[in-house]
């Protein structure tokens, strides 16, 4: 009978303290770093690298055909986490200033279509800007892309001015100030 409850005694005891070990540590894996709200300057701002590649549906997005407007080129991957995570702001950003000429190109790294199609279904907002396909990674390397996600914005005069590695909230007040004063640059 003793050992009985000392056996109950150790595994509620053991319980316990995988329980505050849980609760208590600060490093669980459910713990990701929030997204951010900044971008990097480009110092000296240069052309964009060509951007030509098809959407989910086979029609061709090409960088140039919008050119005079401003456009938030995301490179992406389903597999990705603070890409999943900030996917949706982006769909935020195009809700809230499209009006004004901002244009939002996803691309996704490598996928196929199932996969992307799965992933966005899930989303709320649903993603209704291009999802473009970059299946071998070309675009990836022109941009110079070293990990997902990475993100850049294109001037309305075709000049790379920003870039942001890692997630970001692309509705934050501050990133949308950022937007729509380097789209006001190019009306003046």
């Amino acid at each position: 009978m003793s050992f009985v409850r000392a056996k109950a005694g150790i595994t509620c005891s053991l319980a316990a303290l995988l329980l505050t070990c849980w609760v208590v540590s600060p490093c669980r894996a459910v713990d990701i770093p929030p997204l951010t709200h900044g971008l990097t300057p480009i110092v000296e701002p240069r052309p964009a690298p060509t951007l030509r590649l098809t959407d989910m549906d086979g029609r061709v997005h090409d960088l140039a055909d919008h050119k005079g407007k401003l456009v938030v080129v995301n490179f992406w991957a389903t597999w990705c986490p603070p890409c999943r995570r900030e996917m949706p702001s982006l769909e935020r950003l195009r809700q809230r200033l499209e009006s004004q000429g901002v244009v939002i190109l996803a691309v996704d790294v490598g996928e196929d279509i199932d996969t992307i199609f799965a992933f966005t279904g899930q989303l709320e907002p649903s993603p209704n800007f291009p999802i473009l396909l970059d299946r071998d990674s070309g675009a990836m390397q022109g941009w110079k892309v070293k990990g997902l996600p990475s993100t850049f914005v294109v001037a309305p005069d075709g000049a790379l001015a920003f870039r942001a590695v890692g997630g970001r909230e692309f509705d934050h007040p501050q990133l949308i100030d950022e937007f729509l004063k380097l789209s006001t640059k190019a009306e003046k």
